[in-house]
């Protein structure tokens, strides 16, 4: 369009011309393009409509939204003018002193000079928008392999000379690197490809092997990422989107080196990757009210299609994730916060989900279900991690003769809901064991049955893990039920003798199941790590809330320890020092998973220090 305009001498269209309609429109296009697939609100033609909604998702800032829309609206009333002045078909401005004058008055300016002015300033506004939305020459230039890189990845040098080059560029096994790569350059896959996509791809691997270089652990960056490339490459259009976005390309790179699940993850939900585009909305703090809005009208849209909507809710809930994971991946994100956003994610998910499958029941004896999703454990603290699952049980509090019969066909559809493996992969694993009398016990509960088993069966455990528990999802007054009992539970004065030993007891089985070595220090299940943290703070809540109301409340580890040292329950400075050993045990956790490591064991003495400091902790909590 630009080289018409100029060949033409159509600088003067309001439309095709530099900052003109089109642009406005190309610019509303293209997010359209990108996400209507994922997101079916954007399938929608008039621009306005258009620009308000990706301003309303974020996807345009605010500022920017609203100048492309008072430029649209000041572009769109000047060509309506002039077809009226002309009365044709056009967008030219006109040429005449006469045409001019009537225009600058149909406009309500003083003159054609104020006129211009302000129609210069929309289109400069337009231009700037659309250049920054388009144009990414900085990105490519900063991103392109050398011609060392490209050389490699042909096969033009030596194996002396490639491995020499790799070396150089700080792959540790240059060897087993260039092997790979020659590997996928004489593959079926490669070899098969349109003759477009290979050229993308020829185009593409030398930035790769420069990318992956500047990670610490380069070798295992190439090799994933390579992977990944393998899994979507007959897929041009993915080519395509990395050839356009280097950038988006340099961040699979470093989410690949980050970890092999984050590497699984993209290879396994490649549409996910579009997320990557749009750095503003990448990079910027969850709006979970305005997520839970997009994600009702998601299920509203495609009401009826059970299969659908299970897939969008996967499709919805994999793009959060990966936003999360830039951003940690970024060093953005503390531990603690992203742990926040994960328990937020998986509550609004739940808070959609609980009308939506409700909804879809063919039996039901009420329009809105008098039941509640209860959450423990991770979830229940807020301490969510990227692949948790989530400990829940299901309460009801309703008189209805097929009451429990409804809610019980309701908690299985919502358990398959979110454990079923579709298209899209897996909502999230949930474990019901923590209901009452385990799995063994109803899937759901009533209120009134629920209170009798926490005042009259429970074990303590089940006491100790109702310290973490909340009401997150459902019917608001079962929720309020659930609060008060769980008040109640942990109001009762108790034997603190009994009380102690039995959490002994209880610690004691746990770390004898582990098979522990002495040189090795497990984390999560070795005396002084995250579980004797956590066993200590649920002692102190069960023999103290009953005296501190305060106590009651579910605040999480970290700040249950500062209230504890607040009120003299425990030294101020051994609380500080158990926080932070905590949150260095949380953050090496946080990283063996990324990494896939099951067994979370580092070498003792790597770690004596915050060993004994909650060792400590436990020795003055427990003596008898």
């Amino acid at each position: 369009i630009h080289r018409d305009v100029l060949v033409k001498g159509q600088e003067n269209n309001i439309k095709l011309g530099r900052g003109g309609i089109r642009e406005i429109e190309f610019i509303a296009q293209v997010f359209q393009l990108m996400r209507g697939g994922q997101d079916a609100s954007l399938q929608i033609k008039p621009t306005l409509e258009t620009l308000n909604l990706l301003k309303n998702k974020g996807l345009l800032t605010e500022n920017n939204a609203i100048e492309l829309i008072q430029a649209y609206v000041f572009l769109r009333n000047l060509e309506h003018r002039l077809m009226y002045v002309e009365d044709r078909q056009t967008q030219d401005l006109p040429k005449t002193e006469e045409a001019k004058a009537r225009i600058a008055n149909a406009m309500d300016f003083g003159g054609w000079e104020l006129f211009l002015n302000q129609l210069n300033r929309h289109r400069e506004t337009v231009q700037a928008n659309f250049d920054a939305t388009f144009n990414d020459k900085k990105s490519v230039e900063k991103s392109n392999g050398s011609d060392t890189q490209s050389e490699i990845w042909q096969g033009l040098l030596t194996s002396e000379l490639c491995l020499k080059a790799l070396s150089e560029m700080d792959y540790k096994e240059p060897d087993q690197t260039l092997s790979r790569l020659q590997m996928l350059r004489s593959s079926n896959r490669y070899q098969q490809l349109p003759e477009l996509s290979r050229q993308r791809l020829d185009r593409l691997m030398p930035i790769v092997i420069k990318q992956s270089a500047q990670e610490k652990n380069a070798d295992t960056a190439l090799l994933r990422t390579i992977l990944l490339l393998e899994s979507i490459c007959r897929r041009a259009s993915y080519l395509a989107l990395f050839s356009e976005y280097p950038e988006a390309l340099n961040l699979v790179i470093k989410l690949c080196a980050a970890s092999p699940w984050l590497s699984q993850y993209l290879a396994s939900q490649p549409i996910m990757l579009d997320e990557l585009l749009d750095t503003q909305t990448l990079y910027s703090a969850p709006n979970f009210k305005k997520l839970q809005i997009e994600l009702e009208k998601k299920m509203a849209l495609l009401d009826g299609d059970v299969e659908a909507q299970m897939d969008a809710m996967r499709h919805f809930k994999n793009a959060a994730v990966l936003r999360f994971a830039a951003q940690d991946v970024a060093g953005l994100l503390p531990l603690e916060t992203l742990s926040d956003y994960l328990s937020d994610l998986a509550q609004m998910i739940l808070q959609v989900s609980l009308p939506t499958i409700w909804k879809s029941l063919k039996v039901k004896h009420c329009e809105i279900p008098k039941f509640a999703v209860i959450a423990y454990g991770k979830l229940g603290g807020r301490e969510l991690g990227y692949l948790s699952d989530l400990d829940i049980i299901f309460l009801y509090n309703d008189n209805h003769p097929s009451a429990s019969e409804n809610y019980g066909r309701f908690a299985q559809r919502i358990n398959s809901w979110f454990n079923s493996i579709t298209n899209a992969g897996l909502l999230y694993e949930t474990d019901l064991q923590l209901r009452p009398d385990g799995n063994s016990g109803l899937l759901v509960s009533s209120v009134e049955a629920f209170r009798d088993y926490q005042l009259h069966k429970a074990w303590v455990w089940e006491h100790q893990a109702i310290t973490r528990a909340r009401f997150i999802a459902g019917d608001v007054e079962v929720g309020g039920a659930f609060e008060k009992i769980r008040t109640e539970v942990l109001s009762q004065q108790r034997d603190i003798e009994k009380i102690k030993k039995e959490v002994i007891d209880m610690r004691e089985k746990m770390r004898m199941a582990q098979h522990l070595t002495a040189n090795a220090f497990d984390i999560k299940h070795s005396a002084g790590g995250i579980i004797d943290v956590e066993f200590i703070v649920q002692y102190l809540v069960l023999i103290h809330a009953n005296k501190f109301p305060k106590l009651r409340e579910n605040i999480g580890n970290i700040a249950l320890l500062k209230l504890l040292a607040t009120l003299n329950i425990i030294q101020p400075q051994l609380s500080e020092s158990v926080i932070s050993a905590y949150r260095e045990y949380r953050n090496l956790q946080h990283g063996f998973k990324l990494q896939e490591i099951k067994q979370m064991r580092i070498e003792a003495l790597l770690m004596a220090k915050q060993i004994q400091t909650v060792c400590g902790l436990w020795q003055s909590v427990f003596s008898i």
